[in-house]
């Protein structure tokens, strides 16, 4: 299946970016870097659509089999580099298709508010939400890369997601 990871920080650097940079080399999958990618800000004018960054990310979605979404969360949401990059994308490029939710906290707090948003994100662009999902707090690195404990069970969950378990959808 091939995966296109969503590393929804604005960060150049920093945990977020560790997970999905992990899930690239575990699935061989594509990563969207938002750190890196130069989208502008969405505004619904159908010229953003020219924009060379807009139609990678378009192409690119288009041609994925499933998604992992990964984000930190800032003031209890996804981040905003993750919704925008969404907002240039629709249902026809998610419909049916597995995609996995992980969180990147800070601590203390969670991560569960912005999986909870980017759930009901997903739903709202028919995306095969996965029920599964993982939140990564500070103590699950050990420097720039995730803890062994952590690794495991990240690999556990992949292997779900990878399987497609979790899918039980009719076609219409």
């Amino acid at each position: 299946m091939s995966i296109v990871i969503f590393s929804g920080t604005p960060r150049k650097n920093g945990r977020t970016k560790i997970v999905a940079q992990t899930l690239e080399h575990k699935l061989n999958g594509t990563l969207v870097d938002l750190s890196k990618l130069d989208l502008p800000l969405f505004n619904g004018e159908e010229t953003q659509g020219d924009h060379p960054s807009v139609q990678w990310l378009r192409r690119v979605v288009a041609e994925a089999e499933g998604f992992i979404w990964v984000s930190p969360e800032y003031h209890n949401g996804m981040s905003g580099a993750l919704k925008n990059a969404l907002e240039f994308l629709s249902g026809a490029h998610f419909k049916r298709k597995p995609t996995l939710l992980l969180a990147v906290s800070g601590g203390g707090k969670g991560g569960i508010n912005a999986l909870n948003q980017m759930r009901t994100v997903g739903r709202g662009l028919y995306a095969a939400v996965a029920p599964g999902q993982l939140i990564f707090d500070p103590e699950h690195f050990e420097g720039n890369r995730l803890r062994l404990e952590m690794e495991e069970k990240l690999d556990l969950l992949l292997a779900e997601f990878m399987a497609g378990r979790f899918l039980d959808v009719k076609s219409s």
